[in-house]
């Protein structure tokens, strides 16, 4: 939940999209005739905040999900040391500021995203 409301308070949304997991939701579970609302349902509720979820049994959604977290824990989480919470948002702040927005990328067509950003401000289009 200490995420959510981090994730919101930083990226003001109105849909999540999630797995079909126990810790999102119980829409698969096989012994809830009621299907009770997870705490993150809640949450989400009351966040005004729609929950869309991917199609059960769909690997390749999980795949690229599964793909950039393991990215990210190469480049970043295996690589570093945090002390605090104050200390890890600072890092990481750092390392999105100088590596990451400078990390090519296929769906930008391998244009960095800090690059595809001053393209678009200069030029006003995405297909420079």
């Amino acid at each position: 939940m200490k995420f959510l409301e981090h994730l919101v308070k930083a990226f003001p949304m109105s849909c999540v999209q999630t797995d079909n997991g126990m810790e999102f939701t119980k829409h698969l579970a096989s012994g809830d005739k009621v299907k009770t609302p997870t705490i993150f349902e809640v949450r989400l509720n009351q966040l005004n905040i729609h929950h869309k979820l991917i199609r059960p049994f769909t690997p390749r959604h999980n795949g690229k999900v599964e793909r950039s977290r393991r990215k990210d824990n190469e480049r970043f989480y295996a690589t570093h040391t945090f002390y605090s919470f104050e200390d890890f948002s600072y890092q990481l702040n750092t390392y999105n500021k100088r590596d990451y927005n400078r990390f090519p990328m296929r769906p930008l067509g391998w244009k960095s995203p800090q690059t595809f950003l001053f393209d678009f401000i200069r030029y006003g289009v995405t297909y420079v």
